[in-house]
């Protein structure tokens, strides 16, 4: 039998499945070959899929790191609904004796899956009981997390990599739904993937419809969003930028409000609430979101402008998984743009850094993340946050088994060159913020410009968003050749990078260290200011 047919016949006699698609083969078999994968695919195309079979067909459990415990719930629940062997997960929220049989059961080969949160892999005793377990699987699910790129950087997700080569590096599978190219190449570093193969299923969701709803002021732009909403086919969600706001929208909507302000149990009940259809709307924040797999989503409403168009891909595209008409539409004022790089920008935490440094130090021997957050008076994910900046800087070393020594010198200059990574990240940041507002101001197709930035290219108009209704696409969309998405460039001051979207008279680029750029074409041109690599 070939792996392609033994695959297929796990898939159908294990889980159901009568078919699977190219793009989960291609991952499927690259795993049962050795390799390490990358897969980025759409929400909804079957991402878990790609680690739910080879797991049945390699010897050693499977540890599938997933950061919410609200998804690990959801995806252990679609196992144990199939005929595959047991799936456990371990989380702060679950009790001692809860803990204790998960870890049984794993250790006697009772289970196949085991679902952790990325915290869990900061402590010594777990990464000791995952040890002796040796799993031949090591899935790490929303990968984008790694990634300081990312819409949802997670500090913890970081530390991966070193647990990754404690456990004898099994092979790796990373699966994320939005990752355009700084995001992958984040996710390959940060994680040590060895010559990974990449799966990247297309982009497009052409049953999406894509609008922006410009507005001049505040209370204009609130009013036509409560007037669209309120008459839009349900059930739907509306993004807004703050807590405040997700409530006030939702109390004028007679709608459920979510954010992480909220108890964690309200929370659940408002996630289960609109998956179970019990609402018809909810209002959150961008905490709101991973493990919504609702097929029927008739609209994604943004109230505000997100802070990148990661996230508003990703936001947008749990809208329409049936196949059939969604709409995702932006309420766009540019004065929120101010709004969105406050929120995004982050102040650097100078005495943080300065005490993590100054706890390694005073170390005798290297300490690994545990002891660290034992030691500092910081939250956890502050103290992972400081420790990774200090690592960024080249001052702090990882030493093997996921322990870190210092070589800084003098905490406070270790300060400074931290401070000095920190405000190179908020300048990538706010190059972010400043792509949404070429989205959301833009007269050619939105669909194209979406596409562009993950790479991908769509030849012709996509007819189906508002700049191609209002006859605008056409109009600007380039009449030669030059500068298509996807080519690479190299600008005398920015250096080397990537055409992510292409007008008639501009055209946009990432560049690797200093961002995205947008610069006019007239000027490029009569200037020379990029030449194609």
């Amino acid at each position: 039998m070939s792996r392609t047919d033994e695959i297929r016949r796990t898939a159908r006699e294990t889980f159901g499945w009568p078919e699977l698609r190219d793009d989960q083969l291609t991952a499927m078999a690259a795993l049962l070959d050795g390799h390490d994968v990358l897969a980025v695919m759409p929400t909804g195309s079957g991402k878990s899929a790609i680690y739910q079979v080879p797991a049945l067909l390699l010897d050693g459990p499977t540890l599938v790191v997933s950061p919410l415990t609200a998804l690990q719930r959801d995806q252990v629940g679609q196992i144990e609904d199939s005929d595959a062997p047991a799936a456990v997960a371990v989380n702060s929220t679950q009790s001692a004796r809860t803990t204790h049989r998960a870890w049984d059961s794993v250790t006697h080969g009772d289970a196949e899956y085991l679902f952790l949160a990325p915290e869990q892999l900061a402590k010594t005793e777990v990464l000791e009981q995952l040890d002796e377990i040796r799993p031949s699987l090591f899935v790490v699910d929303e990968a984008h997390c790694v990634s300081a790129w990312g819409h949802d950087f997670r500090p913890d997700y970081l530390r991966l990599g070193h647990a990754i080569e404690r456990l004898g590096r099994p092979r790796v599978l990373a699966l994320t739904a939005t990752a355009g190219g700084p995001v992958r190449d984040d996710i390959v570093e940060h994680l040590g993937l060895r010559d990974p193969v990449l799966v990247v299923s297309g982009f497009d969701r052409p049953n999406l419809h894509l609008a922006v709803h410009r507005a001049t002021g505040d209370d204009e732009k609130r009013d036509a969003v409560l007037a669209w909403v309120r008459d839009a086919p349900k059930p739907g969600l509306v993004y807004a930028a703050t807590r405040k706001d997700s409530e006030r929208y939702a109390e004028e909507l007679g709608a459920l409000a979510y954010h992480a302000g909220m108890k964690a149990a309200d929370r659940r009940r408002v996630h289960d609430d609109f998956l179970d259809g019990r609402a018809d709307v909810v209002v959150a924040t961008s905490a709101f979101g991973m493990g919504i797999d609702k097929p029927d989503v008739r609209f994604v409403v943004h109230a505000s402008v997100p802070e990148s168009v990661d996230s508003y891909y990703q936001q947008i595209g749990r809208a329409g998984r049936d196949g059939e008409r969604a709409d995702a539409i932006l309420f766009y004022r540019p004065e929120d743009l101010g709004l969105q790089k406050f929120l995004t920008s982050r102040r650097f935490d100078d005495d943080g850094v300065r005490e993590v440094a100054e706890t390694l130090r005073e170390q005798d021997s290297p300490s690994d993340p545990q002891e660290i957050d034992g030691e500092v008076g910081q939250s956890h994910r502050r103290a992972m946050n400081n420790l990774n900046l200090l690592e960024q800087t080249g001052l702090v070393e990882e030493t093997g088994q996921g322990r870190f020594s210092y070589s800084g010198g003098d905490p406070r200059k270790a300060t400074e060159r931290a401070a000095e990574v920190a405000e190179q990240r908020g300048k990538l940041d706010r190059t972010r913020v400043e792509v949404m507002r070429e989205y959301a101001e833009t007269s050619s197709c939105r669909r194209q410009f979406l596409l562009g930035y993950f790479g991908e290219t769509l030849d012709e108009p996509c007819r189906f968003c508002d700049t191609c209704e209002a006859g605008t696409a056409r109009d600007h969309a380039p009449a030669d050749g030059e500068f298509q998405p996807g080519a690479a460039v190299r600008h005398a001051e920015w250096g080397t990078g990537r055409i992510v979207h292409r007008e008639a008279d501009k055209v946009t680029v990432l560049f690797d260290e200093a961002g995205y750029r947008s610069l006019s074409l007239p000027a490029v041109r009569e200037r020379r200011l990029l030449t194609e690599e």
